[in-house]
């Protein structure tokens, strides 16, 4: 259930430990993977962390547009920040351009690893296998054919366009990945799931 949002709670010192984090507009508490982050650079800009990796303390957003939105107009990063900031002008384009990077790089990982395939062939084969963990698919590609290929007790997501995982795969497209069960098919599901809730479109639109 999400909490009601809420930006004008008064903020408390939450502490930087555990798998948790809280929403500075929502207050709702969740698995920080699945959350943005945010630090202050030098200048006191607003920096997205996408990877959650930055030095400084952080301050987190559930991954939703209409959440950043909330948190531009109310205040609520100069309430956690506790003064004034500035933010880039792109700062959503940021964001976006950021969590389409740790898809491709994650997607990129698999490939390598030997843990993601392409291609309806090789992906059917990986599915009949009983190998598949996760499905990629193009947001792009034909409902149709991304219906047919099947995979329907698959998660699946779709968070790309055909020529984005086509870069990915040294083809000029692709439309069906099949990712092995594990570590990095969950985590290419958490990064889809966090794009599309940020771009307020389904994960997978089939």
């Amino acid at each position: 259930m999400t909490a009601t949002i809420d930006a004008d709670a008064p903020e408390e010192e939450e502490p930087e430990t555990g798998p948790h984090r809280r929403c500075i507009v929502t207050r709702e508490v969740q698995p920080k993977e699945r959350m943005l982050r945010f630090v202050l650079g030098p200048g006191r800009e607003i920096v997205p962390d996408i990877a959650g990796k930055l030095p400084g303390r952080g301050m987190w957003l559930s991954a939703r547009g209409d959440v950043l939105e909330t948190a531009l107009s109310r205040g609520a990063f100069l309430r956690a920040a506790r003064g004034q900031v500035t933010f880039p002008p792109d700062l959503r384009v940021r964001i976006e351009d950021g969590l389409r990077g740790r898809v491709r790089d994650l997607l990129g990982l698999a490939r390598r690893a030997g843990q993601a395939v392409s291609g309806w062939q090789a992906a059917r084969e990986w599915l009949q296998a009983g190998r598949a963990g996760l499905l990629v698919q193009a947001a792009d590609g034909s409902l149709a054919e991304r219906a047919r290929f099947g995979g329907r007790d698959l998660p699946a997501v779709t968070p790309l366009s055909a020529a984005e995982l086509g870069i990915v795969f040294g083809r000029d497209h692709a439309v069906h990945v099949v990712v092995a069960p594990g570590r990095l098919a969950e985590a290419i599901r958490t990064e889809a799931e966090r794009l599309a809730g940020f771009a307020g479109t389904p994960p997978e639109q089939a």
